[in-house]
């Protein structure tokens, strides 16, 4: 076993020293460095969750030398909340967190992010690329410089078309060209994250461990990659839209215009999108995805190369999960399983098996208590999250009897403005229930039930009412929250 604080749990083996061993202080061991990788829209098109079609070679090798969570889900399936919630290890009610504007650090003072409890116990911290929403520094959370946390969104694109000024920065949904990696923002992330390595590596044994944070921006729209991706795959193969009608009987309130994806200047401002749209934009996805896979398998083989993946924890998550069309929706905003269920993958450099699937409930705000637990560290007050240490490497240990997830309506919001309607759901092993109540009582305005079967993603009939469903809807409800926001 090597010696790193996580094979500390052979102090607990059971094997006995012999009669004859002289007492002695153990040496103190290296606490280990974590390398924290986010992405942003990537939903479970990948490999190793079980997308043929996928050409993710690089999560695939990162699962295969660690954990895959199965059925993890985020908190509330769009950027900041999401963010926010994961890095503060509580729930988006409360830090009062429900739009792409509001920050834990004025609605809720009294957190110590994730990032800021390593860096209080010894850690050199890093942000590269996008941790918290765009733009969003948090000077406290970070002791090296901060890197690419904002790229103006025509950096994007190559072709000058799209880069000249657009209402709300947006030009073509999709685009590529046969251009650099290094000129696109995860290229330039990518870069930036192999050099640190390299210099964290260079400082020696004797330095501060790090917790170095690696946030990818794609697969988030606008599509863009360069022509490569796109040419890994054959367009006619991609899998077609799987179900691209709302559930049945599902409230309006529960579905959306895909407004996000409409600001691209290229996509109708209402009504369908064609059957050509609809090809070329789960054909960016894909290559997208592939892209940005690239970019995490150029880090991790830094990683190997430097001989500091001996001694790290990684860590790789998304944000929220997306919409391909599926429902006529697209992007995120829902309650739905799609856009709640996302990518989660820790590896940890001890003993533990490897390449396990565990499909335990768990939920991003486990990560917070998770990391603390790995490392050593204190923990913290009003964390929200659970461990999930005894789920690594052992796909029996339980989860949690639910998963929650929530979202606002209207959507967005308008500036400085509360939700209207919040929208409460609870998915279980093998049913989602949601509530929409009036923001601020617990008055209920809609109500939805829906069954799964296996990995199912998308919602078939909103069963609710049936008579048969009584009973389930009362066991459910009661796993929602009980207090006014």
């Amino acid at each position: 076993m090597k010696t790193t604080a996580l094979a500390m749990l052979t102090a607990t083996s059971g094997l006995a020293a012999p009669s004859s061993a002289i007492p002695t202080v153990p040496p103190p061991v290296a606490r280990p460095n974590v390398l924290f990788i986010a992405c942003d829209d990537l939903r479970l098109n990948i490999g190793c969750f079980g997308d043929s079609a996928a050409i993710t070679p690089n999560i695939d090798r990162l699962a295969a030398r660690g954990t895959l969570f199965g059925r993890a889900y985020t908190q509330q399936a769009v950027c900041n909340p999401s963010r926010q919630s994961l890095l503060s290890g509580r729930r988006p009610d409360s830090i009062r967190v429900w739009d792409l504007r509001a920050e834990f650090r004025k609605t809720a003072p009294d957190v110590v992010p994730l990032p800021e409890h390593f860096k209080l116990n010894g850690y050199r911290t890093q942000a590269i690329g996008k941790i918290y929403h765009d733009g969003k520094r948090d000077a406290a959370s970070w002791n090296e410089p901060e890197l690419h946390i904002s790229m103006p969104k025509r950096e994007d694109y190559r072709l000058e078309e799209n880069r000249k000024p657009h209402k709300g920065s947006k030009a073509a949904a999709t685009e590529f060209v046969d251009a650099p990696e290094s000129e696109y923002p995860d290229g330039r992330v990518a870069d930036a994250a192999v050099d640190s390595l390299k210099k964290f590596a260079a400082r020696g044994a004797d330095s501060p461990p790090f917790f170095l944070a690696v946030g990818f921006r794609k697969p988030h729209a606008p599509f863009t990659a360069p022509k490569r991706y796109w040419d890994l795959y054959d367009p006619a193969k991609i899998p077609p839209v799987e179900q691209p009608a709302p559930p049945r009987l599902a409230p309006d309130i529960a579905l959306h215009d895909s407004v996000e994806l409409r600001g691209y200047s290229d996509m109708p401002k209402v009504g369908p999108l064609t059957p050509a749209q609809i090809a070329r934009l789960r054909h960016g996805y894909y290559a997208s995805t592939s892209f940005t896979d690239a970019q995490i398998g150029r880090v991790l083989d830094a990683l190997d190369r430097t001989g500091l993946a001996q001694n790290t924890i990684i860590v790789l998550w998304s944000d929220h999960g997306y919409h391909l069309g599926e429902h006529g929706l697209w992007c995120k905003t829902t309650c739905y399983e799609s856009d709640t269920r996302v990518p989660f993958i820790i590896a940890t450099p001890d003993d533990r098996p490897r390449g396990v699937r565990t499909d335990a409930l768990v939920e991003l705000l486990d990560i917070y208590p998770t990391l603390v637990e790995l490392c050593g560290l204190p923990s913290r007050e009003k964390l929200e999250g659970r461990s999930l240490v005894p789920n690594l490497g052992n796909p029996a240990a339980p989860g949690r009897d639910g998963a929650r997830s929530q979202f606002p309506r209207p959507w967005p919001l308008r500036k400085d403005a509360l939700p209207g309607v919040m929208g409460y759901a609870v998915r279980t092993t093998g049913h989602r229930y949601v509530e929409w109540r009036k923001f601020g009582t617990l008055d209920v305005v809609a109500r939805e039930l829906y069954a799964y079967k296996g990995d199912q993603l998308f919602e078939t009939e909103n069963i609710v009412n049936r008579p048969e469903s009584a009973a389930l809807v009362r066991r459910m409800a009661a796993m929602l929250p009980q207090e006014i926001p």
